[in-house]
């Protein structure tokens, strides 16, 4: 129960946020620091190890596909993936399934993956315009700014829903696969509650689409909130990382021993290694069993301690670099530079093949395709997407995409004329009719769309390279279901010059898959990360003349004070080691206070000084009610604890007289 007086030390204090100078409006004033010199304690030997669990389950969430593995505690050795999906694209392996996902008219879950596909694709056009199809949704996290709890998504028919219930829904669904999969294994029914769950999310994503993965889990029954532990969010490039320590050389393609005149490789060399890779997959694909043996691979030799390297992760939303080191003898890593990479996934290729559509049909007839030909749509960027995957950098023959025919006959309705004559009038002379009915595009024209996602890639990629922390690198590994483009691949090695050597494991599409789940049998392997943001409180310092600014002055009962102030945990950037703890002692500023509220801000930059500078945010609240506990000590004192290292970060304080203690969630979705 929050008295009154509590009640407006909550409103001065959350309202510092929105005026620049809340010091004349403060009534009651929060904390002070007990003692100028902060302790930080490593207590690295208290992380707790958590439940013991049968199976570990990994999800990837992915922008295009999704998939899950497994292994058994006792048999980590054996990594599974999935059962093959039903449906499916010819020449497309599906160990994995299109992220996509169909609700019906009242707003129900049908179906996920190829089958939701499929069924939306049977469905007459007058009745595929009332169900709800969604695909490539993922990205709406990344790319929100201020996401919520109430963020919306928009379905192929311009119906909006919550993006939390489709989150939900899909997350229950590889639940229920997984589980009806492991009880057809075990003879039994399989329990969730012997599960330990990984979701992997890319890891330039910021700490709100972190939380909203959670948020998710949370509501699709994956794991309850009193059971936190049981579900680990892992970071995608880190899982990959992960796994290519385990490489042996029959399941990579090294492309720097296959560099010939002026460290170039010649293009057919990309080409060829990769179809060897594929038919390597192909074969093994009958068996779903993948042995992850548990020695080092024969690369991994080859490293020495202090030995970098980069893992860069091309999937279809993002890329996500990041930057390791190995430390032995037990082949730990340390990241050396905080993840970096952006939104230049391969879906920018799809972006680029839908303008040169809208130049040659009309943005106005494509929006309008797109709404009431809804499944038609899905349909021409199925075919976009094999023919896509066929684009390579010593192609010569031209690619087919199959125009399906309610497009020709829409188009006809809408402008009047033919699909030819739009082709004939339309300046793009690199696309040209066929008369079966296709778009015949030259590799240039196909080359062209891939050529702005790759261009920033590279950039960054050579950015990357130019940091100090970056110099001498000693492997590329390149994952990822977009790594497994030639065009890609040239540009990446063009853009190296033999710096360091390229590796692409056999199975790049399920590189990360297969490192979450090694994470989940044992999270402590990364053992020191850069944190990406800087944390910390808000506190009252005592005011120093000529060092604070004047208005952030408050007098009360004769003492001065200085409002505002960031009290820093942790700075961006900086080194943190696994389930490194910072520990600070507080005191009220006024020794009657019944409630402390302590709240956790958060920033970009390194350096803040106080909260009320812009790009700081409040992203967690501490309350921890004292009353009723007349301390007998001068000064009340109360321990604040955060625990950073991890994918995601824990807070606590305890009011040391009494050993009362409330937990925080960090929360990052309420604005």
């Amino acid at each position: 129960m929050m008295t009154e007086k509590d009640a407006s030390t909550e409103k001065i204090i959350t309202d510092a946020m929105a005026d620049p100078s809340p010091a004349k409006s403060m009534g009651d004033p929060g904390i002070t620091p007990l003692s100028p010199s902060h302790t930080q304690q490593n207590d690295t030997d208290q992380v707790p190890s958590g439940p013991s669990f049968v199976v570990v389950v990994a999800i990837d969430f992915g922008t295009t596909s999704s998939g899950y593995a497994y292994a058994f505690a006792k048999e980590p050795e054996c990594i599974h993936t999935m059962r093959r999906w039903e449906g499916g694209d010819p020449g497309v392996s599906n160990q994995k399934t299109p992220t996509t996902i169909l609700l019906t008219p009242d707003r129900k879950f049908h179906s996920f993956g190829y089958a939701a596909r499929d069924f939306y694709h049977d469905l007459d056009p007058s009745e595929s315009k009332h169900w709800l199809y969604l695909e490539k949704f993922k990205m709406k996290l990344h790319t929100t700014a201020n996401l919520s709890i109430n963020t919306d998504l928009h379905a192929a028919n311009g119906k909006r829903v919550k993006a939390l219930d489709i989150f939900a829904y899909a997350l229950a669904f590889f639940k229920e696969q997984a589980l009806k999969e492991l009880s057809d294994q075990t003879g039994g029914e399989f329990d969730n509650s012997d599960v330990r769950w990984v979701i992997t999310v890319p890891a330039i994503w910021k700490m709100p689409a972190k939380q909203f993965m959670r948020e998710a889990a949370y509501k699709s029954g994956l794991v309850s909130r009193e059971n936190p532990e049981q579900l680990i969010i892992a970071l995608e490039p880190e899982a990959a990382s992960i796994y290519c320590r385990k490489l042996r050389l029959h399941q990579m393609v090294d492309l720097g021993t296959q560099t010939t005149q002026n460290g170039f490789s010649p293009s057919d060399n990309v080409g060829s290694g990769m179809s060897q890779a594929k038919e390597h997959v192909r074969r093994n694909r009958q068996s779903r069993t993948f042995l992850v043996e548990n020695v080092i691979g024969e690369l991994w030799s080859e490293l020495e301690e202090g030995d970098r390297y980069v893992v860069v992760d091309c999937g279809g939303g993002t890329v996500d670099l990041t930057v390791h080191q190995i430390r032995l003898p037990e082949g730990h890593l340390k990241e050396l530079y905080k993840a970096s990479g952006g939104p230049y996934g391969s879906i920018g290729i799809d972006y680029e093949f839908e303008k040169l559509l809208c130049k040659i049909f009309g943005q106005d007839f494509i929006d309008q395709f797109k709404i009431k030909r809804p499944a038609a749509w899905v349909d021409l960027m199925i075919a976009f997407e094999s023919r896509k995957r066929a684009a390579a950098p010593d192609r010569t023959n031209p690619l087919n995409i199959n125009l399906p025919f309610s497009f020709i006959d829409y188009y006809k309705k809408f402008r009047g004329h033919s699909v030819e004559h739009a082709l004939r009038k339309s300046n793009v002379d690199f696309v040209k009719w066929s008369s079966q009915g296709m778009l015949r595009m030259s590799p240039d024209a196909m080359n062209s769309l891939f050529k702005p996602t790759i261009d920033h890639i590279i950039q960054h990629l050579t950015e990357l390279f130019e940091k100090p922390e970056v110099s001498d690198i000693k492997f590329l590994f390149l994952v990822g279901g977009f790594a497994e483009s030639p065009l890609l691949q040239q540009a990446v090695q063009n853009m190296l010059q033999g710096r360091s050597r390229i590796i692409i494991p056999h199975d790049v599409g399920l590189t990360i898959l297969k490192g979450a789940v090694l994470f989940g049998l044992d999270p402590s392997v990364i053992k020191v990360r850069r944190s990406p943001l800087t944390y910390g409180v808000g506190v009252l310092n005592r005011f120093v003349e000529g060092k604070h600014p004047p208005e952030k002055l408050l007098v009360k009962d004769g003492t001065r004070w200085c409002t505002d102030v960031f009290d820093t945990f942790i700075a961006a950037d900086q080194s943190v080691a696994l389930g490194e703890m910072v520990k600070r002692s507080y005191t009220p500023a006024k020794p009657s206070q019944q409630v402390i509220v302590i709240h956790v801000y958060c920033s970009e930059k390194e350096n803040v000084g106080f909260i009320s500078e812009p790009g700081v945010r409040k992203c967690g609240t501490l309350r921890l009610d004292v009353s009723g506990t007349e301390s007998t000590a001068a000064r009340r004192e109360i321990q604040t604890l955060m625990q950073f290292g991890d994918t995601e970060i824990r807070a606590m304080a305890v009011d040391v007289s009494t050993g009362r203690t409330v937990k925080a969630s960090i929360d990052f979705l309420s604005h």
